[in-house]
């Protein structure tokens, strides 16, 4: 599949749910992780357009691309907005079992999005932010 750019806007999530779909009919992954696979990425794209362009006061584009092989599909997304690494915000496990009067507001879907792919990488490369998701293929 080809590279997707699109806008780092929230009107682009739709084109890139699109995209990632695409890669898992490409790929024959079952429903529910395509699902998973989409979800993941949504979150990772939902976060750096809000948090790491607009609240950062800056514009830039998402690039997309997948790469296919006979055990995964892998699906990496760079930026240039603002350093952001998802891990740092991240729910750990313990606050799950807290009541959520108790519980800190956000990283709930950060969480279940690296739950929700069978291995999640965050790099910075430069000036760029790279997002790796990998789901391995049934």
């Amino acid at each position: 599949m080809k590279t997707l750019t699109v806008a780092g806007t929230l009107d682009s999530l739709s084109e890139i749910a699109k995209y990632v779909m695409q890669a898992a009919e490409a790929a024959s992954l079952n429903k529910k992780a395509a699902y998973k696979l989409r979800l993941a990425v949504d979150e990772i794209a939902t976060n750096i357009i809000v948090h790491g362009y607009k609240e950062a006061g800056l514009e830039g584009e998402l690039d997309l691309s997948c790469d296919i092989n006979e055990s995964s599909l892998t699906i990496s997304m760079e930026d240039t907005g603002a350093k952001y690494d998802p891990y740092t915000n991240i729910v750990e496990e313990e606050e799950l079992q807290k009541p959520l009067i108790e519980r800190p507001i956000g990283g709930l879907g950060l969480y279940l999005a690296i739950q929700g792919v069978d291995k999640y990488l965050y790099e910075r490369v430069g000036n760029r932010n790279r997002n790796i998701f990998v789901v391995c293929c049934q």
